[in-house]
């Protein structure tokens, strides 16, 4: 028994070297930056009571307002609390929607339905959406975090919709507003605090030098600008994060203190304007464009990070650098604003890339101030002015009235950029200098066809009529970098889009679009600069498209059942020969489709891979092609079917992967791993696999493993992966493996099981 428990100690201890050793090499962009959390400092007493008032014994359903200005912690205690374990074992439900001045009732109720059901529908009427969120939440245990709310008018129209059945539910709500948290409620509420001297000195030195020791020779000075900040967490966290990135000198220091000692203004809004504006003055000059940049997007908004990366590249602010790409510079300057604590991440990828950000009200008040100052850009409100016909990029907000718009637009001639997030006209004057045009992503008209013989135009991205064919007159547009198409029914791309060399991002959103063969007697014109190329169906891959698109870094395609001749079955087959792809997509129609896959071959050079494979395709055929790429990190399968009813996973095979999903595989009854497989795991997502009745013990030995969920999947596979956690605890101490198991049939036992670790959830809760 002694030698027994001495090895199990080994291993165990191992096991973290290990877990350490991965998570100090996780890619490029997983640093501090992307996976850091916002930092709670002070507030442990707020977030007991806080705790105690979510799980206490109030059956009824409790509104707990967390009222305090701008920059002092409000939504950074409420997630906090939203993901605090406690929270996450006592509640069925928990969604989070971000209110904010220009409320919309009804996209507020869309985005806390699909977190609560899946529901995406974006069809439904604000009350439709209310009554299925109702029925949703009926008989449930909920949470619901209602972040930056401004008027006691939004609560009125929703509250219909959050049902009171005496099951102990709760809703937060963060506003700046005292007077709207007394018409809430007249019993619990938070009144958020400034931090204490003590409290503000730790989170200043965990934000400027994290876990190592403060220097000795910058303290007194550091106190000193720590004083300077009041005690707003928001403050201490941006100059915190303008000191870490700047030198760690005493003269460099005293000179920021020099500095905020001249801000003497008492009005605490304005106060914090006028301290986080030292940050911004202080950035290189190559980040203060994509700073102001910022202030453009909707207040509260999650911004795609790659169309904000491409919206970038489009006006020039990147500054080029011997051997980068232009994605590479993208990405650095994003990662040193998120340092710098002046843009927020808001979701990460399953690899650990950010793939949203957001910005804190007041930065973006502070971005859209300089912007005005420095005339970088104009945001149209209700009434058009004199002198607008002088600005170079005009935003139109979601706000703006028709009217206003198309007012607007006939005095803009010398405008390079047009970003419209509201109702755009269809119809555009000649703006013959425009470079970037965006009007896709509310746009409720659509966009004219002249649009194609703007002939400076870098990025476009336009919805377009029913029916719509883009023009040959596409090859104008010489300088086009980035193409966002979107429109509906299949419609044919014209033949003249191969010549057009500079494009780098084209996507066909909607409903896709065929990419016709390329013109023969053409052939010297390579695609050199095409990386992305998604929405496309049935692409018939031959050694002449390969040639024009060499550096293809990111490919979707869409077959469909259509029937093909014999030698275009086996197109798949040359997506071997694209040597630069990083990630594939394929979505496939149920029928012909199953002899199109059977010839795939793929890079080596492949990351990212997404299968949606036919009801009875053969995953046996394709998984062991799969298993053997040696850089692959991210595997979606969906449907398909295993025909021997198992799979067995080879010793070596999946060498790099991070992140499995298998979605509506049937059939497969047994699952067994060899040897050193999947050495390098982390999440792992299974859906509707109903037909496999348990998990292979080996799970358990991946040292990497961080995160398992299993969704309407057999009762078995979730008590066999309950005893795999169990087996680590007793060795560890702690399993570092979370799970969540969810299904509309979990049983009494199953749920008896559940701890912070095991998240049992009977319904739907994603």
């Amino acid at each position: 028994m002694n030698v027994i428990k001495k090895e199990a100690m080994e291993t165990s201890a191992e096991a973290q070297r290990q877990r350490k050793v991965t998570s100090t090499h996780a890619g490029s962009l997983t640093s501090s930056s992307n996976v850091k959390e916002s930092k709670m400092v002070g507030f442990d007493d707020v977030q007991l009571q806080l705790l105690d008032w979510l799980t206490g014994g109030n059956r009824n359903r409790q509104i707990i307002p967390i009222v305090g200005m701008g920059g002092i912690g409000k939504t950074t205690l409420a997630r906090h609390i939203f993901e605090h374990a406690l929270v996450k074992e006592h509640f069925d439900i928990r969604a989070w929607t971000t209110i904010s001045q220009t409320y919309n009732v009804r996209e507020a109720l869309r985005e806390v339905l699909h977190q609560v059901s899946g529901d995406l529908r974006s069809d439904l009427s604000e009350n439709e959406l209310g009554e299925k969120l109702y029925k949703y939440l009926c008989g449930k245990r909920y949470i619901i975090i209602l972040d930056d709310m401004w008027s006691v008018e939004v609560w009125d129209k929703m509250r219909f919709f959050f049902p009171d059945y005496n099951h102990g539910s709760r809703v937060i709500v963060t506003t700046r507003l005292s007077n709207l948290a007394t018409e809430l409620t007249n019993s619990n509420r938070i009144g958020m605090r400034f931090l204490d001297d003590v409290c503000s000195w730790t989170l200043f030195s965990k934000t400027v030098f994290g876990d190592e020791v403060f220097p000795l020779q910058l303290e007194e000075i550091g106190k000193k600008i720590v004083g300077k900040c009041k005690g707003l967490p928001l403050s201490i966290a941006v100059i915190g994060g303008l000191l870490a990135k700047s030198e760690l000198t005493l003269e460099y220091w005293e000179h920021i203190e020099k500095n905020l000692s001249s801000i003497v203004n008492s009005e605490n809004d304005e106060y914090c304007l006028m301290l986080l504006k030292l940050s911004y003055d202080n950035l290189p000059p190559y980040l203060k464009p994509c700073f102001l940049y910022m202030g453009m997007f909707e207040e509260d908004e999650r911004i795609k990070v790659s169309k904000l990366m491409r919206l970038w590249v489009s006006e020039g602010f990147l500054k080029p650098i011997i051997n980068k790409s232009s994605k590479t510079i993208a990405n650095e300057y994003l990662k040193e604003l998120v340092d710098r604590n002046l843009i927020l991440v808001h979701e990460l990828g399953k690899l650990g890339n950010i793939r949203y950000c957001k910005m804190h009200d007041l930065l973006r008040d502070l971005s859209f101030q300089e912007a005005e100052k420095q005339r970088f850009y104009y945001v149209l409100g209700q009434h058009c002015p004199r002198g607008i016909n002088s600005q170079r990029r005009i935003v139109i907000p979601r706000s703006t009235s028709d009217k206003t718009a198309r007012d607007a637009l006939e005095t803009m001639s010398r405008a390079r950029s047009f970003i419209c997030d509201g109702d755009t006209v269809s119809q555009l004057p000649d703006f013959r200098f425009l470079r970037t045009l965006s009007t896709y992503k509310y746009s409720g008209e659509y966009l004219d066809e002249n649009v194609f013989q703007l002939v400076n135009l870098r990025y476009l991205s336009a919805r377009f009529r029913e029916g719509f064919q883009i023009p040959s007159s596409i090859s104008l547009l010489w300088n086009l970098h980035t193409l966002i198409v979107s429109c509906r029914g299949k419609r044919t791309a014209p033949v003249e889009i191969w010549k057009m060399h500079q494009l780098k991002h084209v996507e066909f959103v909607y409903e896709n679009m065929y990419l016709p063969d390329p013109p023969s007697g053409h052939s010297d014109v390579i695609m050199e600069n095409l990386e992305t190329l998604n929405g496309v169906i049935d692409f018939n891959l031959n050694e002449e498209v390969v040639k024009r698109i060499p550096n293809i870094k990111k490919l979707e395609i869409i077959i469909t059942d259509k029937v093909m001749d014999r030698d275009r079955v086996k197109c798949l087959s040359y997506l071997q020969c694209l040597s630069k792809l990083e990630s594939l997509s394929c979505f496939s129609d149920y029928g012909s489709e199953d002899k199109y896959l059977q010839s795939i071959s793929f890079p080596h050079s492949l990351k990212k891979l997404s299968l949606h494979c036919g009801y009875f395709f053969h995953l046996e055929e394709i998984l062991e092609k799969i298993g053997s790429l040696p850089l692959l990190q991210k595997l979606k399968l969906l449907f398909g079917q295993f025909a021997t009813r198992s799979w067995e996973i080879g010793e070596g095979q999946f060498p790099s992967l991070k992140y499995l999903s298998l979605n509506f595989c049937r059939d497969m009854e047994c699952w067994t791993l060899e040897g050193t497989c999947l050495p390098r795991l982390e999440q792992l997502h299974l859906e509707d696999m109903e037909s496999l009745e348990e998990f292979p013990s080996e799970i358990g030995e991946i040292p990497t493993l961080k995160s398992v969920v299993l969704l309407n999947c057999s009762e078995s596979m979730g008590l066999s992966l309950k005893k795999i956690v169990d087996e680590q605890e007793k060795l560890q101490g702690d399993p570092s493996i979370h799970v969540l198991v969810e299904s509309d049939n979990v049983s009494q036992q199953l749920q008896t099981l559940a701890t912070p670790n095991f998240r049992v959830v009977k319904g739907s809760l994603m």
